[in-house]
């Protein structure tokens, strides 16, 4: 466990650098400039992640006692991010880059001490290494914030890769998959551990993950409808046929939210889209390019996602109906880890980890289907869902009520099934993503569902 954790750790690090410091000099403006009200500087992110391993590794990860002395204790109320809005943070005495640096450093160096003297069947944080696995997955989470930064971010290109692999699976795009009504265990962890799955079966279930975040938990029973779901992710093709039909300009098509919101903004595609001599671009990364027809459509708000649909003849799928697509096994009545089986994600089931820094074609991870044929349902875009953000039956905090709980009952709509952008450690079927319906500056597309 201490290795594993400790890979985790130094891989999330290796890409906090790769997109601050190993691009930008110290003192690069571009390090505390703010590319846009949305984001933070990323100077602010790189301390703040150092901060939360401060905060909880430093001071609360020891094994020995429950509190222990912090590495910078005064530089808490800087890098709390619910005291501190995006838009005003450029306007607080901040560490600068270089200082940011050295902290997470000097951080770091402390949490692995920590690593290697702890014992995980004590205090329940430390219980299965799940404090160290938390960080992991905060600093993974900035990081991909930290490159949607760079996707709004002006200048030149300093982000490069290699592009994805070419779809292996023709004719995908487009077509759908019917799935049979059926009850299964959602979520994870703590209500079921093993014995009986949600239908009364026996045997082993593949519901419990160790590093799941509170509002993953717990695992409970869902009874789903009969319905389609779409095979692959809807390409930039098929959006640029709603486009190009006039679907911005028609109200029919449009909640009153998000025809309010398209009308104040202007919006009359996605983000970065243009047409020029009537062939469509988008700039990526900084780079202005000819849209890829056969990509997952990118850069869409949920008020986008709900008008494709619409106009489409179908709707977007629930959270339940995308969890039940991704998970369950309709022949053997399991729940399974990944859409794929229980096994952990390899770069010929998913895209993450920001390797091609685009979605992947459509059918190019057939190794990373669903047993009934559905495709890419982890990785390349976070795929709006049409349920707002709750607790589970039985929901507790933990270990602090604001990573979720004080998100709950708002405007928010559920984004499942993490995008290129995200890191294999954050990347499973129960992980649960949040936003609010006009956000598009995030890596998000979506795929359509209808009633059978």
């Amino acid at each position: 466990m201490r290795r594993r954790l400790a890979a985790e750790l130094a891989a999330a690090r290796a890409r906090t650098r790769a997109l601050t410091h190993d691009v930008f000099d110290p003192d690069d403006p571009d390090m505390t400039r703010q590319h846009s009200p949305l984001m933070s500087p990323f100077h602010w992110d790189v301390a703040h992640i150092a901060n939360m391993e401060d905060f909880w590794l430093v001071r609360r990860g020891a094994p020995d006692t429950e509190i222990t002395e912090g590495v910078r204790e005064d530089v808490d109320g800087l890098y709390d991010a619910f005291t501190n809005p995006r838009a005003g943070r450029t306007q607080l005495p901040l560490l600068d880059p270089a200082e940011a640096r050295v902290y997470g450093d000097r951080v770091r160096e402390r949490a692995l001490e920590h690593l290697e003297a702890g014992r995980f069947d004590e205090r329940r944080t430390l219980a299965g290494g799940f404090l160290f696995s938390m960080i992991v997955q905060h600093e993974q989470q900035h990081v991909e914030t930290m490159l949607a930064t760079h996707q709004l971010r002006a200048g030149a290109p300093v982000l490069h890769a290699d592009p994805p692999p070419p779809s292996v699976v023709p004719g995908l795009a487009g077509t759908e998959v019917f799935h049979p009504g059926a009850t299964f265990l959602m979520g994870t962890g703590d209500a079921q551990r093993a014995g009986e799955h949600a239908d009364g079966g026996a045997g082993p279930s593949s519901s419990d993950e160790p590093a799941a975040l509170d509002n993953e938990k717990p695992a409970h029973p869902v009874t789903v409808a009969d319905f389609w779901l779409d095979a692959a992710p809807v390409t930039n093709a098929e959006y640029a046929r709603f486009v190009d039909a006039g679907g911005y300009d028609d109200r029919r098509w449009w909640s009153e939210a998000g025809w309010e919101h398209i009308r104040a903004e202007g919006w009359t595609a996605p983000m970065t889209w243009e047409k020029d001599d009537g062939r469509w671009y988008r700039t990526s990364f900084g780079v202005r390019e000819e849209i890829p027809a056969d990509q997952p459509v990118l850069h869409v708000s949920f008020h986008e996602a709900a008008a494709y649909a619409a106009w489409a003849g179908k709707r977007l799928p629930t959270e339940a109906e995308w969890e039940l697509a991704a998970r369950y096994d309709h022949a053997t009545g399991t729940t399974r880890r990944f859409p794929w089986g229980d096994e952990d994600p390899t770069p010929e089931r998913a895209n993450l980890d920001q390797r091609h820094l685009q979605p992947a074609p459509v059918g190019a991870y057939p190794a990373g289907a669903s047993p009934l044929g559905v495709h890419q349902l982890i990785g390349d875009v976070w795929e709006w869902c049409d349920s707002g953000f709750e607790g589970y039956p039985g929901f507790e905090p933990f270990p602090y009520k604001e990573y979720s709980e004080v998100f709950f009952g708002g405007d928010f709509r559920m984004l499942r099934g993490s995008s290129f952008g995200v890191g294999t450690p954050n990347a499973r079927a129960t992980f649960r993503n949040w936003d609010l319906p006009i956000r598009r500056q995030i890596f998000s597309g979506f795929r359509c569902a209808r009633d059978a």
